[in-house]
């Protein structure tokens, strides 16, 4: 007698994102009433209890909140289809194997601190959507995963952002959201970063080194399903036909992949705000071509190159104006159920600031800390900003709403303001590895055709083991610095 299949239930990303847009209404309902006196909520006093509309619509209102990067998502999908179109990067991806002969897992410590570096830096989360495909051609191409794939861009990129050093969007904005008078020492936050980003960075690479070889070795020790194996094949499975031959790149296809590279290291460029950093050298550059010098790019500007370098690369390669036209739209029209997760992701966020359920949360637990010993300080502090994080994602909005009350308090306790804003730092970057909230994670996720759940069932531990370090790390700084 044949075996019943088990039927196994799983929801997609937005089913996971809407409930939790239900649960943050009804929870609005729960909890005290906001007071307000002279039209201004008095702070901490309560929440506004979210009406069936304000549920409904936050999705809706993600769209609005989300117009930028889903934009920029849209172009970015037309750029790849071009260049695909081309062949340069199937071929390069060809060649880039076969060079490495079996010595594949060296890319992805590399690469993996290459993402780090942009996290630390200049806080490289969203803007890293456009490599979850190239690098998931490149993982499947080597045997393995579109897992590995998401991982190298995530935990790379994550790790780096979790222990920001002069990320000027989470230890930028912390610092200067501290009230006058909060004394902080910059080179203790930079020092601390050091230790959170690299010992971070350690783990997950060990982490996604050791499941890339299972996978090489053995398919069947992937975690995808095998719908979702399907779906890798389908859109990054083609075969490395002809491997007895040699494969070589054509001039056009050299030239292509040159430009392909330089239109992703310009974006990287632009987005770093040099001037932060007193570096004056790019002022100036693109600003006659996007409207803003490098430096000062976010993604409409980052948008309006893409854009530029995929007619330059169509041109170079001989196609026609229709061509070229319906391989942009195609590739746009592929990046549409992305741009929806991440809309509806940012509607969670919506919905908080409409309750004000951000702003009862953090003045209630700051009260419920104080007095407490820094061994306890420190976890409870970590812990209730990663709550926070799941339901406010953006490291600047979190350290706007949390820094002007939780540095003072930390100094008046005598701890530590700079673990403190360390701490609300990592805690922010270690859920931005894992929750449904942010948009970067269930964009990505989706370009590279991985379930949020496989993801979870996949990442948890890693996360998990991050996270103990993180607390242990930050405590030992609280009772020392």
């Amino acid at each position: 007698m044949a075996k019943k299949k088990k039927f196994k239930f799983a929801l997609t990303s937005f089913s996971i994102i809407l409930i939790l847009i239900f649960i943050l209404g009804i929870i609005s309902h729960l909890l005290p009433e906001a007071q307000f006196v002279g039209g201004e909520i008095v702070d901490g006093s309560g929440v506004v209890g979210a009406t069936l509309s304000d549920i409904l619509l936050s999705p809706i209102l993600g769209f609005e909140n989300a117009v930028d990067v889903g934009i920029f998502i849209l172009i970015l999908g037309g750029f790849l289809a071009v260049v695909n179109s081309t062949g340069a990067l199937e071929t390069g991806v060809k060649v880039l194997v076969k060079k490495l002969k079996g010595n594949e897992l060296i890319l992805i410590p590399i690469l993996m601190f290459i993402f780090s570096v942009g996290g630390t830096t200049y806080g490289m989360l969203e803007e890293t959507v456009g490599f979850y495909a190239l690098l998931a051609t490149t993982m499947v191409a080597a045997k393995m995963d579109t897992i590995v794939a998401s991982a190298i861009v995530l935990l790379g990129a994550g790790s780096g952002v979790l222990g920001s050093t002069i990320n000027p969007f989470a230890v930028g904005a912390a610092v200067s959201a501290l009230p006058e008078g909060t004394v902080v020492n910059q080179g203790l936050i930079i020092g601390l970063g050091v230790i959170l980003w690299l010992s971070t960075l350690i783990i997950s690479c060990f982490f996604v080194m050791l499941y890339a070889k299972k996978v090489k070795e053995d398919k069947g020790s992937t975690f995808l399903t095998l719908r979702e194996q399907r779906n890798m094949e389908k859109k990054y499975g083609k075969e490395l036909k002809g491997e007895e031959k040699e494969v070589t790149l054509s001039g056009k296809q050299k030239i292509t992949l040159i430009l392909f590279a330089l239109t992703f290291v310009i974006m990287i460029i632009g987005f770093i705000p040099w001037e932060e950093f007193g570096i004056t050298f790019f002022t100036g550059f693109t600003g006659w071509l996007t409207g803003s010098s490098l430096g000062e790019w976010w993604f409409y500007e980052a948008a309006l190159w893409f854009l530029i370098m995929a007619i330059l690369i169509g041109i170079i390669n001989g196609m026609k104006e229709k061509q070229l036209v319906d391989t942009f739209v195609d590739g746009a029209d592929d990046m549409i159920g992305v741009i929806l997760i991440i809309a509806i992701a940012r509607g969670a966020s919506v919905l908080m600031t409409t309750t004000h359920l951000d702003n009862y949360i953090i003045y209630n637990a700051s009260n419920f800390l104080k007095g407490v010993p820094a061994i306890v300080f420190t976890p409870l502090n970590y812990i209730l900003h990663a709550v926070l994080s799941v339901l406010v994602p953006s490291s600047s909005g979190l350290a706007t709403l949390s820094t002007p009350i939780m540095g003072p308090l930390a100094s008046s306790l005598g701890y530590s303001v700079e673990a403190t804003v360390m701490t609300m730092v990592a805690a922010n970057g270690l859920v931005n590895l894992i929750t449904p909230t942010c948009g970067a994670i269930m964009g990505g996720l989706a370009i590279a055709k991985v379930e949020y759940s496989t993801w979870v069932k996949w990442a948890w531990k890693v996360v998990l083991l991050i996270a103990l370090l993180n607390i242990l790390v930050l405590t030992l700084a609280t009772m020392m610095l």
